[in-house]
């Protein structure tokens, strides 16, 4: 049958359990069965099971066993169950659940989860992450974004490295469009384009030769149904001007649990020095490059998950990480009674109260727009806001280092009644909906050029 220990087209060799026959089935006049849209290869009907995070339902599936956990970040959209009905991409997640117990989930307002109202931005579907792990009772997992998904991996292993064990990046990015010291993205002009382009003549078959040139009439036809069936013409528009403002490059050194680096040399979609830009600016990032063209996992799913499966024996499980990246609110005021006021409002939000080696007291979040959404409305004639991005030491009370110190001089530089954040705060609040407006400020001691948020 010309099956062998890696091209296992018709017997399957699954470990711990014995063989499948994975072969396709055909009917008497050689047309293709269509499978079942939430059934593995092996037969077995995975359940569709919701988490709500901040008030949408949030779909998820869990499959595999053992004891590591491994939150898969999907691409570009994705559906839960019509996720298994191609053969190739069923192979992918099957290695993946040999690995331990694959969590998966479809981002908001795409799929089988709640559609919301507005741009998400990617901190708020970071959140959605951490409630699927959660209604998992997953604490830690390894992290696998691909395409898409990678810069809302990266953004989570540096905000919350205590749930993270280590990280897989394959076919991925730090920013989505070009720029002067980025020279590999779209221009915002051919993303545009691109986009009036899907919407237009919504054929998914010609997309998927776009991201997968070697894929067959079948794969054409299942990314057709699973996009059409995942997404709407607005629901495109929206991810493509949200992916539009992703750019994570300001957070890439702060990442430090173990990470792979995957791509292939040729990868229709993007370019293999965006690859090399993620590699070199992650510490301890291993980066590993594979031949061919397909920018899809479900390409020879094996040549991905082969290296996945090396680097996890390697890597091991890692120690929960002491630092994290958040944004530090810092509050100035001339009256103690207005910032504790302020303070207190923050904390009720969800942010965690610290103190400076000075005495001051500081709030963190696991992100800007989180931070920023709090703010708005408690900046007064008596208070000013400001709001910057800090490595922190995670289960300390006490709040120290440049980004501290950053957020305060920001605050102290503010105008009353506003809010002012720093240019990396600024940067990852791209596609949150928060209006930013460029301040001059006479301090030279707050460095790059800083933002008032307009309320």
């Amino acid at each position: 049958m010309g099956d062998d220990g890696r091209d296992q087209r018709v017997i399957r060799t699954v470990h711990g359990r014995g063989y499948r026959f994975v072969g396709t089935l055909a009917d008497a006049t050689g047309g293709e069965l269509a499978a079942d849209a939430d059934r593995r290869p092996d037969g077995m009907t995975i359940p569709t099971t919701y988490t709500v995070s901040d008030g949408l339902h949030i779909a998820y599936q869990v499959s595999g066993t053992g004891d590591l956990d491994i939150v898969l970040i999907p691409g570009f959209l994705s559906h839960l169950e019509l996720d298994w009905a191609d053969p190739r991409y069923a192979r992918f997640l099957d290695r993946l659940g040999s690995l331990g117990r694959l969590i998966r989930f479809d981002k908001r307002g795409t799929g089988m989860s709640d559609r919301p109202q507005g741009l998400p931005d990617l901190e708020t579907r970071m959140h959605d992450v951490l409630a699927v792990m959660d209604a998992a009772q997953s604490r830690q997992a390894v992290l696998v974004g691909y395409s898409e998904g990678g810069p809302m991996a990266i953004l989570m292993a540096a905000t919350h490295p205590e749930r993270v064990v280590s990280l897989v990046l394959y076919g991925s990015y730090a920013k989505r469009t070009r720029g002067p010291d980025y020279p590999w993205g779209q221009t915002d002009a051919q993303r545009r384009a691109y986009t009036e382009q899907l919407i237009r003549t919504w054929d998914w078959e010609a997309d998927l030769l776009r991201r997968c040139p070697s894929g067959d009439a079948q794969m054409r036809r299942w990314w057709s149904q699973r996009i059409r069936a995942a997404a709407t013409p607005s629901t495109v528009r929206a991810l493509m001007d949200m992916n539009s403002a992703v750019d994570v490059r300001d957070v890439l050194t702060a990442v430090r649990v173990p990470t792979l680096v995957l791509h292939r040399r040729g990868d229709a979609l993007f370019s293999v020095d965006e690859a090399r830009y993620l590699a070199t600016r992650i510490p301890s990032a291993t980066l590993r490059l594979l031949p061919g063209k397909d920018h899809l996992p479900a390409a020879d799913p094996d040549q991905i998950v082969d290296e996945i499966e090396h680097f996890l024996r390697a890597a091991g499980l890692a120690a929960a990480q002491s630092l994290a990246l958040a944004a530090v609110v810092a509050v100035a005021s001339d009256e103690e009674q207005a910032e504790a006021g302020v303070v207190e409002h923050l904390v009720s939000c969800g942010g965690i109260v610290r103190t400076t080696p000075a005495g001051r007291r500081v709030v963190t979040f696991d992100g800007p727009a989180t931070a920023v959404r709090s703010a708005l409305g408690k900046a007064s004639a008596h208070t000013r806001l400001g709001v910057s991005i800090a490595e922190i030491l995670t289960a300390a009370p006490i709040a120290d280092g440049p980004g501290v110190r950053h957020a305060e001089r920001i605050a102290e530089s503010a105008v009353a009644g506003q809010v002012w954040v720093s240019a990396t705060a600024g940067m990852l609040l791209s596609g949150s909906g928060l209006e930013l407006q460029p301040v001059a400020t006479e301090d030279d001691t707050v460095g790059r050029p800083l933002l008032r948020v307009v309320g």
